[in-house]
């Protein structure tokens, strides 16, 4: 195929990765705005290069690469959690704006070589000055733990043309068991490091707001009072006392509303 007819084929998979990264960035934007832990840590994505596709083509006989290869769009949420894992899975069962062709989960039905992660299968519309079109896209959903396993495991499948010596197979086996143990371990303690987390998240918005309302008190000509708020506030944050921070934002409120009022009259 000429290199113009790849670029046309591409295309819409290159679209369908930049729409589906955004996405998925603004679930876990909206769980963090609303002071909520939010079961994605990250999103990555890609669109197969042209030498992987067609060298998986020849090695599977894939005649009709837009019908038949599933990953040339492919999406990756990294999660912190096992638990994560299957929450983002119904939160895709519960859009409108994709469809599940199928799921593979190879975390209860790991592969023999240790790998571990979440495969949904997707249908994704993609509207382009010449129509509309469903095209294929994988989601691979995993743990920080099972990215770290897989990114080596891939990296050896390409030094090794995807034949890993035996001596080698039975280490990074031992190595993925090894990271399913931590997985294991820091799902023990899941509901400590998530209030944790969400306290540091809701503490930071907070601080946020009321940084922009002494902005708002300097803005208005109070700048006595402005002054006054940004020494207290610092003087809390160092104590890392959220109740004071809410406190403070409180106060700072009330008098802007009565600048307000005052401006109204």
């Amino acid at each position: 195929m000429e290199y113009e007819k790849w670029d046309e084929v591409l295309a819409p998979y290159n679209n369908a990765v930049e729409e589906l990264k955004v996405k998925f960035k603004n679930i876990r934007k909206e769980f963090l705005t609303k002071g909520e832990y939010s079961p994605i840590e990250f999103v990555t994505g890609r669109t197969k290069k042209i030498a992987s596709i067609v060298s998986k083509a020849k090695r599977l006989n894939i005649q009709d690469i837009e019908a038949e290869m599933e990953d040339i769009a492919g999406i990756r949420i990294m999660c912190q959690f096992v638990e994560d894992i299957y929450n983002i899975v119904n939160l895709i069962k519960l859009r409108s704006d994709m469809t599940i062709v199928y799921e593979k989960d190879y975390i209860k039905n790991f592969k023999d070589s240790g790998y571990r992660s979440y495969h949904i299968i997707i249908k994704y519309p993609i509207n382009s000055i010449a129509g509309s079109k469903e095209i294929l896209c994988e989601i691979q959903i995993r743990t920080l733990a099972m990215n770290f396993w897989a990114t080596i495991e891939h990296s050896l499948k390409y030094k090794y043309e995807h034949y890993i010596p035996d001596t080698l197979a039975v280490r990074l086996r031992r190595a993925a068991d090894a990271a399913f143990l931590l997985d294991q371990e820091m799902s023990e303690i899941r509901e400590d490091i998530m209030k944790a987390q969400v306290m540091y998240q809701v503490k930071s918005v907070t601080l946020r707001d009321v940084l922009n309302k002494i902005q708002e008190l300097y803005n208005v000509g109070e700048t006595h009072k402005a002054i006054k708020y940004q020494r207290r506030l610092d003087k809390i944050d160092n104590e890392r006392d959220i109740t004071e921070i809410l406190q403070l934002k409180k106060e700072i409120d009330s008098l802007l509303q009565e600048y307000k009022n005052k401006v109204g009259d």
